[in-house]
């Protein structure tokens, strides 16, 4: 089944949806590859087994605070669960909130089907305030001046239980955005950028 009608089946069912998906297989999909992947076609099947929805699980590893949140159902994204994950991934240093970019979470979504897990996505870094982003790229010259993590399209992560390479090697596979490797800082960066990717 062609990619664009296997997701206008199963994975959109309105307009704004579409549009979405739009720009999501313009960003760089690897949706050939997770329909092809031995681990992500069953878990796929079985939620389509019942009533579509996406749901993201995170621990903000410096306020502690974690959420399992349904962002997605019935063709639409859902404010609860997106202001509950916007919550969760704010700024910890300054409390600042910003409306994370829904693409990051499907980026996300597709990631833990990838990996065949639903565990928490461990948070080292989400949405990060000009003002805290400009402290730390005076501390550090690995920090862009204008981050995407400023514009909350971009999130630092680990999983629990998972190798950090491991982790990587899923994210390059779906060829979307941005991948970042920090194994001295033991997180994979993912945004919502041009794919490319760094480290090692």
């Amino acid at each position: 089944m062609p990619i664009q009608k296997f997701f206008d089946q199963h994975f959109h069912s309105d307009t704004e949806t579409a549009h979405s998906r739009r720009r999501f297989l313009k960003a760089g999909l690897g949706a050939c590859t997770l329909l092809a992947s031995p681990m992500a076609i069953p878990s796929v099947q079985a939620a389509m087994k019942r009533p579509f929805e996406k749901k993201l699980s995170f621990l903000n590893l410096h306020t502690g605070e974690r959420t399992r949140a349904t962002y997605w159902a019935n063709g639409r994204y859902i404010p609860e669960g997106m202001r509950a994950i916007n919550h969760v991934l704010r700024d910890h240093r300054t409390g600042d909130r910003y409306t994370i970019d829904p693409d990051l979470f499907d980026v996300l979504y597709l990631l833990q089907h990838k990996l065949g897990t639903r565990q928490e996505f461990h948070v080292i870094s989400a949405y990060r305030s000009p003002a805290t982003n400009a402290k730390l790229a005076e501390q550090n010259g690995g920090v862009a001046k204008n981050s995407m993590h400023t514009h909350g399209k971009a999130i630092d992560i680990r999983l629990p239980g998972r190798k950090l390479s491991d982790l990587r090697t899923a994210a390059l596979s779906l060829q979307m955005g941005g991948v970042g490797y920090y194994p001295s800082s033991n997180f994979v960066h993912l945004d919502t950028g041009n794919y490319r990717f760094w480290g090692g």
